[in-house]
């Protein structure tokens, strides 16, 4: 015959919630006071000793690390602007991203006022939205596209005008917004591929001028 202790009986008996429920746990070693404790922003700020993110790692202070010249801006004669750029990157993309979105709004509000005023067989409020959005689809994605393709030649041509002249003026700017404007209406004809420079070429001066003037 065997018995059992009634309290070893009872413990394991016990329900596991309840016993969580009322265990202690405790730490052995030293407690490290709230104000002492390792932040996040002593790992970003560098302040934490890489090696003790774990003993076994021993970097030390053998880390590199990568950095970048962000701030340093285009050291090219004339290329210090209101818009500050660190060089034909930044003008390509950036550019070319504004110029499309701009692109886009523009033709958006045109196929918006277009779609509204366009004779309806019937008035249907419906068949109105369609309308809208018909001409919002077609007039947006037309101006966006072609807007984002001009500011893409465009900047291509007057970095490498720059690249090649050793600086950066309003006379490079205004020979790229040509050589952009005949380019693109290049297969219309003679007349509108000289028309289309003629308006390109007067914009892209006015806003060298105006990014040099503020």
């Amino acid at each position: 015959m065997s018995s059992s202790d009634p309290q070893n009986s009872g413990s394991g008996s016990q329900d596991p919630t309840s016993f969580l429920r009322s265990a202690t746990f405790s730490r052995d070693g030293p407690s490290v006071s709230v104000e002492n404790a390792v932040t996040a922003n002593d790992l970003l700020l560098g302040a934490y000793d890489p090696a003790k993110l774990h003993p076994l790692a021993q970097l030390g202070d053998q880390l590199d690390y990568l950095v970048l010249d962000d701030d340093k801006t285009s050291e090219l004669p004339g290329a210090g602007t209101a818009i500050p750029s660190r060089g034909w990157s930044d003008d390509l993309c950036y550019g070319t991203g504004t110029m499309y979105l701009s692109g886009l709004a523009l033709g958006g509000f045109w196929g918006v006022s277009e779609g509204a005023r366009r004779p309806l067989a019937v008035s249907n409020t419906r068949l109105r939205i369609n309308s809208v959005l018909n001409s919002v689809t077609r007039r947006g994605t037309f101006i966006g596209n072609s807007a984002g393709v001009l500011a893409l030649v465009y900047n291509g041509i007057n970095s490498t005008i720059d690249s090649f002249r050793g600086k950066h003026d309003t006379a490079g700017s205004m020979a790229a917004g040509a050589l952009t404007g005949a380019l693109y209406k290049s297969t219309a004809g003679v007349k509108p591929a000289l028309a289309a420079a003629s308006v390109i070429s007067g914009v892209a001066g006015i806003w060298s001028y105006v990014k040099k003037s503020v």
